[in-house]
């Protein structure tokens, strides 16, 4: 029974202390008394009540199922009357020069992809890691990570066996992946926001929007780029906190981030341009808007290497062009966009791998 009301008391005195204010000062009620609330503030007990009343990773997942079942529909009714035979013979009739021109242009986009990684290693202070290493690190994480459908993870472990040499661990590689990340969606934005403006009748066939509603979701992109960048304009800027604090490029920085995010959409666009049939014709900044909504679209199913999502999106963005030429391009660009490239990276890294197994063994012995 003793126990039994000490252990009441000792509770309530620890509610006491924990819970209600505890002032210091000469008093309590003088005017120099300050105090200070050791218990949970309001606006932690509201943020920890939407987090737990909110699943947002289910959110997540909600949204890449509902874009896969979304796009899996459409494919099904946009190819129930594709004649395959047709679609072989434009493969075959593909002329070797319009093969080797989108080649080039998606191996010059994928260059494009090497600075975000080298940009970012910059950015976090590790100069000292050369660009062939980095262009290396990133080539074959994007690469695997993104046909696997688990970029995050997939790219975060190819990082880290990469990088283990430079003394790189999982606190940098995790700035890496923001920067990039930020790269990326800063050229998707603009190049969107900017295709939208000047074309915003090109993305009627995806939202059957009116064009000038789609020019308010263009000029809303620009206008929050604008607003970053005047946000980054008068001092650093840091987000984070402690060892988890990344310094933001500042507002000359960002601008190269956004070159470098347009270079690699522009190059990829126009490989997949390049693989088009000649007729009809189709503009440049109607095809990257069709484009860069493709790419965001599959981006946020988490589809392996976006498969069906972009083939999805192109053939209802593009219903001028006959489904069976306009399939065989895309198929193509698949090829050398998605297929190539993820052989070439598993090749390598794993070739780096058996070597550095072979090196270890060696020192051993």
């Amino acid at each position: 029974m003793s126990q039994s009301c000490d252990g009441r008391r000792n509770g309530l005195l620890q509610w006491r202390y924990t819970v209600m204010p505890v002032c210091t000062g000469d008093s309590i009620g003088t005017h120099g008394a300050h105090c200070q609330e050791l218990g949970p503030s309001v606006t932690n007990v509201v943020a920890r009540a939407i987090r737990s009343r909110v699943p947002w990773s289910w959110v997540g997942v909600a949204i890449s199922i509902l874009i896969i079942v979304i796009a899996s529909a459409t494919l099904f009714r946009l190819l129930r009357d594709v004649e395959v035979d047709k679609v072989l013979a434009v493969l075959r009739t593909k002329r070797m020069p319009e093969v080797a021109i989108a080649a080039g242009l998606v191996v010059a986009s994928y260059a494009a992809l090497t600075f975000y990684e080298f940009f970012a290693l910059r950015m976090i202070g590790r100069s000292n890691v050369p660009y062939r290493v980095a262009a290396f690190a990133y080539f074959t994480s994007y690469a695997i990570g993104h046909n696997l459908g688990a970029i995050v993870i997939v790219a975060a472990v190819i990082r880290l066996r990469i990088y283990a040499e430079w003394g790189i661990g999982v606190l940098d590689v995790t700035k890496i992946a923001f920067i990039t990340g930020l790269t990326f969606w800063l050229g998707n934005a603009f190049m969107l926001g900017a295709g939208l403006l000047y074309e915003p009748d090109a993305l009627w066939a995806i939202n059957e929007l009116p064009a000038w509603i789609n020019r308010l979701v263009g000029l809303a992109a620009l206008a929050v780029i604008t607003a970053y960048l005047v946000w980054l304009w008068p001092r650093s800027r840091s987000i984070g906190s402690g060892k988890w604090r990344i310094v933001l490029p500042n507002m000359r920085l960002t601008v190269l981030q956004i070159a470098i995010g347009v270079a690699d959409l522009c190059l990829a666009t126009l490989g997949m341009q390049a693989l088009l049939p000649a007729q009809p014709v189709i503009e440049f900044s109607a095809l990257v808007v069709i484009f860069v909504a493709a790419v965001l679209l599959g981006f946020l199913s988490h589809a392996p290497g976006s498969l069906g999502v972009i083939e999805a999106t192109m053939l209802v963005g593009l219903p001028q062009f006959a489904k069976e030429e306009l399939i065989a391009s895309l198929l193509m660009f698949r090829v050398l966009y998605f297929v190539i490239p993820l052989c070439l990276a598993a090749t390598l890294f794993g070739a780096r791998e058996i070597w550095m197994a072979m090196k270890t063994a060696t020192q051993r012995n």
